[in-house]
C-alpha cells in the first residue's frame, strides 16, 4: 500500500508476504525477506532494509563492509555475534551495531532458527541476497541445502563486502 503527498514523499506499508525474498545458500541456509530501500522509497537515504532467518547449527561467514555500516535486531531464537574475534550472545532483542572494516559473523549453533532484522547504510545487501539465492514463494517447502554461486567473489566484491573468510570456498 503506497501513499503519496508529492513525488519526493510516500509512505510505504510491506505486508510480511509482499517483500521479496530469497532462500539462501550454505553455509546460512534459511531465508532473507529485502523489505525496503531507496529505490522502493524515493527517499534521499541510501539503505536496505530487511529481515534473515538463519538455520539451526548453520553461520553467516565472518566478513567485513568496507563502505557500509550494519545494524542487525534479532527477533527471533538467539545465537552468537563474533565481531574482531570476540564473542557476543545474541538473544531476543539484542541489537549489533558494525562500523565500516570490522570483521564479523553470526552463528545460530541452536537448534531452532535465528532471524533478525538488517540495516546497511549505504544500501545494497538486498542486491547481494537476491544474486545468490532462490526465489521464495510463501507457502513452498525450503529446497535442500545449496552452494553458492560460483562467482561469489565477484558479486561480493560488486555489491557491500570488503573481506569475506576465504576458508570456507575451499572446502566447498
Amino acid at each position: 500500500m503506497t501513499h503519496s503527498n508529492d513525488a519526493q514523499s510516500r509512505a510505504l506499508v510491506i505486508a510480511r508476504d509482499d517483500a521479496a525474498s530469497f532462500w539462501q545458500p550454505v553455509p546460512a541456509n534459511g531465508f532473507v525477506r529485502n523489505i525496503l530501500n531507496q529505490r522502493m522509497t524515493g527517499g534521499h537515504a541510501n539503505f536496505s532494509l530487511g529481515t534473515q532467518m538463519v538455520s539451526p547449527q548453520c553461520f553467516i561467514r565472518e566478513h567485513t563492509h568496507a563502505d557500509n555500516e550494519e545494524v542487525i535486531h534479532v527477533v527471533e531464537g538467539r545465537g552468537v555475534a563474533r565481531i574482531d574475534g570476540v564473542e557476543r550472545p545474541m538473544e531476543l532483542g539484542t541489537t549489533v551495531y558494525i562500523g565500516r572494516g570490522i570483521k564479523h559473523h553470526f552463528l545460530n549453533p541452536n537448534d531452532l532458527p535465528m532471524t533478525f532484522l538488517w540495516l546497511m547504510l549505504p544500501g545494497g545487501l538486498d542486491q547481494f541476497f537476491a544474486e545468490i539465492g532462490r526465489e521464495r514463494i510463501a507457502g513452498q517447502p525450503a529446497p535442500e541445502p545449496f552452494p553458492r554461486p560460483a562467482n561469489i567473489a565477484e558479486i561480493e566484491a560488486r555489491t557491500v563486502f570488503g573481506w569475506t573468510d576465504p576458508s570456507f570456498d575451499q572446502k566447498s
